[in-house]
């Protein structure tokens, strides 16, 4: 039986939900620092080798980066708290907000249909497994799903252009047409693809561990069919350690991918994010930062909510 909504579960969301503002300012303060006083200075970034002190000055009053370092980050988080997250470095005359909010999209959109990819198939061919637990099937299911895991995106990536692409001109070479366009199928596939080792193996372990436990075999003794079997007691109870695996992966959605969306051409926030760290623009990678954390936070807390949904023996605290 599925657990439901409790008064207890709903006060834990509550309480996780109250220091979600103070795991974002920790996470914040400690960015900002670092940025702070890390090395590299964002005018002389912008300006060049070339720039005279007297310029970068000018221009490091312009950006307020002379001020004392409490006043910039108070300013910083009063901002946040409104939804402005500054201006680009870089990008002179464009808000963060503006800059990263598609690209943000567009990472998450091919997160999503790779993280698909590794599900709907790391977890039947996990139960595959485990149901022909020691023969040759099982074998050949994590050993092929390992290759998958073993083999780098820089050459998955280009031998995958090569046949599914230029031979046999299945699917575009390059660019971006949405979540639903046949652009995403080769690079979802290149980052879904090394996800289902992962989930193969878990699936597996997980299942075997619920096929050995005294229910299974009295479920099968009071005659409940064998897809009822597996769909009511082996299925839900082998996900919930799965539930925290595809938690993170859901979280990090919004991190993207640097090498799969430069080979693909995709114009996805990991070659923004790679960008942003070199030319010091610490607008940008705090936003990130920020966006990343609270992504992590609220997975989390689905991940715990759905604990308690699929099995009532586990209760939050």
């Amino acid at each position: 039986m599925i657990g439901r909504i409790t008064p207890e579960m709903v006060s834990y969301i509550v309480a996780r939900l109250l220091w979600l503002p103070v795991v974002l300012l920790a996470v914040s303060f400690v960015t900002f620092t670092l940025g702070h006083y890390g090395p590299g200075d964002p005018a002389q970034v912008r300006l060049g080798a070339r720039a005279t002190p007297e310029a970068v000055e000018i221009l490091r009053e312009q950006l307020g980066l002379n001020r004392p370092f409490v006043n910039q980050y108070l300013s910083y988080v009063v901002g946040v708290i409104q939804g402005d997250f500054g201006e680009s470095y870089t990008f002179q005359g464009r808000s963060v907000r503006e800059i990263i909010g598609r690209k943000v999209w567009i990472s998450a959109q091919l997160g999503f249909a790779a993280l698909n990819i590794a599900i709907w198939l790391g977890i039947p061919l996990g139960l595959l497994a485990a149901y022909k637990h020691g023969t040759w099937t099982d074998t050949a299911l994590v050993s092929f799903s390992l290759l998958f895991y073993a083999t780098p995106v820089f050459i998955a990536a280009p031998f995958l252009i090569l046949f599914a692409a230029l031979e046999l001109h299945l699917f575009p070479t390059s660019g971006w047409g949405g979540l639903f366009s046949t652009h995403i199928i080769m690079p979802a596939l290149v980052m879904g693809l090394p996800g289902v080792a992962g989930i193969v193996r878990l699936t597996r372990t997980s299942a075997l561990e619920v096929l050995n436990q005294d229910y299974i075999r009295t479920a099968r003794a009071k005659g409940l069919r064998e897809i009822t079997v597996q769909r009511r007691h082996v299925l839900r109870n082998a996900l919930i350690p799965i539930l925290t695996i595809v938690g993170l992966s859901i979280a990090s959605l919004v991190e993207g991918a640097f090498i799969t969306e430069t080979i693909f051409g995709i114009p996805g926030i990991g070659r923004l994010a790679v960008d942003s760290i070199f030319k010091r623009d610490y607008p940008i990678i705090m936003a990130l930062v920020l966006i990343t954390a609270s992504a992590f936070v609220f997975a989390n807390l689905a991940v715990d909510i759905l604990y308690g949904i699929l099995d009532p023996r586990i209760r939050l605290r």
